[in-house]
């Protein structure tokens, strides 16, 4: 960890905060995730060496606490009281970026197992009742190995698949990468989405009804951009349509 040299307290807590990876690590502890694998998921560009530089440094500083997990031969992460305070800080970078850098999505930024990993932890397993459901999303404009995914929601949870089920999917979500990545940010709602095809559904009306409270969208979507004259754009292929 660098250091500034100096005694200010500021000095001392951006040492700390703005070490990379750190704030996307806070960030994912404070949204539930605690396993390793779970922090991985978050940060694929940060190697699993890296990342356990980055925890055990955290845990020195008192910001993180290691602990085994009940009944697992597992170890789990969690934020120390000195980490929760980070908490609000990093939910003030989040607003910062859905008011001021949001703009058109850059090739680089279009992360698919980002968007899978966020799918996963923020939809709503029970907007379909009780019934188990699976969920099929098909990307097209990703290659033949990365365009199906599917969503098993069941008892209240939601797994993502790597492979079909053992059954057929009972609802077909069809869409781009960038255009599902709008309506998670928040560019675009799930209804108008929906209305202007961004997002294309194939299978039973309950259940085409109920996606729309199945998707979870970014905590911050609500947050409205303020960036003048960057008002995100349809994908080409909407474009093209519409």
């Amino acid at each position: 960890m660098k250091s500034y040299n100096q005694f200010c307290p500021i000095a001392k807590a951006a040492e700390i905060f703005c070490e990379r990876w750190t704030a996307l690590i806070l960030r994912d502890l404070s949204g539930g995730g605690a396993r390793f694998s779970d922090l991985q998921r978050g940060v694929p560009l940060a190697s699993p060496t890296l990342l356990s530089q980055r925890l055990k440094a955290l845990q020195q500083e008192g910001i993180v606490a290691r602990r085994r997990a009940p009944g697992a031969k597992v170890w789990t992460y969690h934020l120390t009281p000195a980490g929760e305070e980070f908490v609000p800080l990093v939910i003030g970078l989040g607003v910062w970026g859905q008011r001021w850098s949001r703009r058109e999505l850059a090739e680089h930024e279009i992360d698919l197992g980002l968007l899978l990993w966020a799918l996963e932890k923020g939809v709503r397993p029970d907007a379909f009742g009780e019934r188990r459901t699976v969920i099929e999303i098909e990307f097209t404009d990703q290659p033949a190995k990365k365009r199906r995914w599917w969503f098993l929601n069941e008892k209240g949870k939601c797994e993502l698949c790597l492979r079909a089920p053992d059954r057929e999917s009972d609802l077909y979500v069809i869409a781009t990468l960038p255009d599902v990545i709008r309506v998670w940010r928040g560019d675009v709602s799930v209804a108008h989405a929906l209305s202007d095809g961004h997002i294309d559904l194939v299978g039973p009306q309950t259940l085409r009804k109920a996606f729309r409270h199945w998707f979870g969208v970014a905590a911050l979507a609500h947050v409205k951009s303020v960036r003048p004259g960057e008002a995100p754009k349809a994908s080409a292929r909407l474009a093209a349509v519409h």
